[in-house]
């Protein structure tokens, strides 16, 4: 029997300060993801990201597109990883604010649309 993947996506509640501080200064795709995101959120959102302060991290205006981010980081990581990979999801799910990553995984939204939609929400 053939393995089926799923990729499930994180909701709010799930960030922590330092969270793809890691990844960031390992994987260049993810780098770009977070400069990506800064540009378009005009503030270094990898700052709060990597370094807090928690409470702002924790605002639902930052804290969506933080997570949004990290989520689109590490899907952009694994395409670049593994492509053509027996990894590739069947399905895709998110939890609540992780609809979005899920949508942009789908190819539904793209990043730019996804982030402004997640710091409007």
């Amino acid at each position: 029997m053939e393995a089926i993947t799923a990729y499930v996506f994180p909701g709010q509640g799930a960030q922590y300060v330092g969270m793809g501080r890691d990844l960031c200064g390992a994987f260049p795709v993810v780098k770009k993801t977070f400069e990506q995101a800064d540009d378009l959120m005009g503030f270094a959102l990898s700052d709060l990201c990597f370094r807090g302060p928690e409470e702002a991290l924790r605002g639902t205006m930052n804290q969506q597109p933080a997570l949004l981010t990290l989520s689109v980081a590490i899907l952009r990581l694994f395409r670049e990883a593994m492509p053509g990979s027996r990894l590739a999801p069947s399905f895709l799910a998110g939890h609540s604010l992780g609809e979005y990553s899920a949508l942009m995984a789908a190819g539904a939204l793209d990043f730019t649309s996804a982030l402004r939609l997640v710091r409007e929400r």
